[in-house]
């Protein structure tokens, strides 16, 4: 109940209401007190203590009956005294003894008797005392006879009139503290009101800034503290809103980059718990977040990296899964003695392995298709060098025709590597026009069907006149279709039968297709057909004069008139090439 800040100010001032006014009863009562008890002492000290009156008492004293004498000049004055029914007084002996006097009897006297004030008057000393918390008054007066004590007149005050007094202050008091507190009581209820209820505003609004409403906006009711402290939270929270609605963009974006980005990305915890992963890596490693699976469970032998020799430490991996080469970047994250852990980063390398194996292959191709020729070409060269004018005429005509065809083929390989390395560059210099695709096929059947039939082969072409014309680079894919066939005649055995045929796949595309009944194609060799320099017998291919570019040129002439070539073969049955061209090709292009 009194953990609330109202009940708290509530409290306090009920508690400063009540010490005010006990701290102004105390003090008004005690100054009643004080004041009676200095007019006691001032009404004796101006009456009897004087040098006229104390010669009365003194001739009084030294009577016959001196304590009846004496007595009748203390009477005498109990007006100025104050004698009443609560203030007395009494005539004692040198001894203290009760004599005569105000009071009723010596038994009623008796409680006087031995109070400091009477012990210092038998000593001769006048002597009055009292305190607010004593519960009476006295003063004793001693009267002396030839310098010695014979009587005390002693003054006695039972300080009921001041406790009545004292009473009626108190009940006084009391009233008015009632009459403060229920005052205050209201006082203090607006005050902490007004105090507390804009601080529970705030309170509900953190409350509801941490359920994630940031876009709340508190009432100044005040242009105090209070209201200051309103202005600024609601500035928190726009300026809050604002910060978390840059960090949500940002973790947006993280988020975007991470579920999409082609690498393969993991956290763990140092013991090698899985906290996160994205969708790469279930890809690359064939696990799922769902299974919770451990740092050992999906890299094996691979070591986490010491928290221990920090942030900047990595470790780098290969690993091979699923036919794939995977490099696995381990490193730490977060602070060593905090919450921390292990991200690993894991990038697919097989592509960039097996170009780079392509690279080296094809040097290494480059370099033996050349060597070869130029191997011929010198040793030719230097056999009619050292035998000059002693070979016959028919065997130098013969060495120089090898000379030459050995040339012609190195001109071949190095205009065929030229070509590739435009089109890889998009520096082929194409030539679009439109033109008749039945007399494009119909050219290169005139130009190949006297090579087949010097094979023994049968070459049929089905090609309709009716074909629409198309737009390209005739030349080209003249070149293209020309070297397919050409491929067709070369490796089908003697008595084959190869068929030029084309047909529009649909209104758009045009459908080209070369087919043998030669040799075939073993089946792991078809998907590398198109890769530079790849021949499937690579002795039989140089034996036919073959460099390995053909279809690969083909290809790629293919794919820069926005088309697709695919070939389909079967070992000793034959094989079947598909050209797939678009015929409304913009010429622009």
């Amino acid at each position: 109940m009194f953990r609330s800040l109202h009940m708290k100010l509530v409290l306090i001032l009920v508690l400063l209401i009540v010490s005010v006014m006990a701290v102004v009863g105390i003090f008004l009562i005690n100054s009643v007190g004080m004041f009676y008890l200095e007019d006691f002492r001032s009404q004796v000290q101006s009456t009897l203590w004087t040098r006229s009156v104390m010669d009365a008492m003194e001739n009084a004293a030294a009577g016959p009956d001196g304590a009846e004498a004496l007595k009748n000049v203390v009477a005498a004055y109990d007006t100025q005294l104050g004698l009443d029914q609560y203030r007395s007084f009494s005539i004692l002996d040198a001894n203290g003894s009760y004599l005569t006097g105000s009071v009723a009897n010596a038994a009623s006297a008796e409680q006087f008797y031995r109070r400091p004030n009477i012990i210092s008057a038998m000593a001769g000393k006048a002597s009055c005392a009292g305190a607010v918390i004593d519960s009476y008054m006295d003063y004793a007066i001693p009267v002396t006879v030839d310098g010695e004590v014979r009587y005390i007149v002693y003054l006695n005050d039972g300080k009921q009139e001041i406790s009545e007094l004292s009473s009626r202050y108190f009940a006084i008091v009391m009233q008015a503290m009632m009459f403060g507190l229920v005052v205050a009581i209201l006082l203090s209820f607006l005050l902490s009101k007004t105090i507390t209820t804009p601080l529970e505003n705030i309170t509900q609004g953190a409350k509801r800034i941490a359920d994630g409403d940031l876009g709340q906006e508190l009432p100044i009711q005040s242009s105090d503290e209070i209201g200051e402290l309103t202005s600024a939270f609601n500035y928190m929270a726009q300026a809050l809103h604002k910060t978390l609605n840059e960090v949500q963009g940002e973790r947006n974006k993280l988020e975007t980059i991470f579920l999409h980005m082609t690498d393969g990305v993991a956290a763990f915890t140092f013991d090698g718990k899985l906290i996160h992963m994205n969708p790469a890596t279930e890809s690359y490693l064939g696990v799922r977040f769902e299974d919770k699976v451990t740092f050992d469970e999906m890299f094996g032998d691979l070591a986490l990296p010491d928290k221990k020799e920090g942030r900047r430490t990595y470790l780098q991996n290969e690993i091979i899964r699923y036919g794939r080469i995977l490099t696995v970047t381990l490193a730490p994250y977060g602070s060593i003695n905090g919450e921390g852990g292990v991200m690993a980063v894991i990038h697919d390398i097989t592509e960039q392995r097996k170009l780079d194996d392509a690279r080296r292959e094809f040097v290494a191709n480059v370099s033996h298709e050349l060597r070869t020729p130029l191997t011929n070409i010198r040793s030719y060269t230097e056999t009619l060098i050292d035998a000059a004018g002693d070979l016959p005429q028919e065997t130098e005509i013969k060495f120089l025709g090898i000379v030459t065809s050995e040339a012609e083929r190195m001109a071949r390989i190095v205009t065929d590597l030229l070509t590739l390395s435009k089109l890889d560059y998009n520096q082929m210099d194409l030539r679009f026009s439109r033109f008749s695709t039945h007399a494009m096929l119909e050219a290169v059947y005139n130009a190949m069907v006297l090579n087949a039939g010097e094979q023994g082969h049968s070459f049929q072409m089905d090609v309709p006149e009716a074909l629409p014309d198309m737009n390209g680079d005739r030349e080209r894919l003249e070149q293209v279709v020309v070297n397919i066939v050409s491929n067709a005649i070369k490796y089908t055995p003697h008595g084959g039968h190869i068929r030029l045929s084309a047909k529009m796949r649909d209104e758009r595309r045009l459908e080209i297709t070369v087919e043998d009944d030669g040799m075939g194609i073993p089946k792991d060799d078809v998907p590398r057909l198109f890769e530079r320099f790849y021949r499937v017998d690579k002795a039989r291919s140089r034996e036919k004069g073959g460099t390995g570019l053909g279809l690969a040129i083909a290809k790629e002439m293919v794919e820069a008139h926005r088309g697709s070539i695919r070939l389909e073969s079967e070992l000793d049955k034959g094989t079947k090439v598909t050209i797939l061209l678009p015929v409304d090709l913009p010429l622009e292009e």
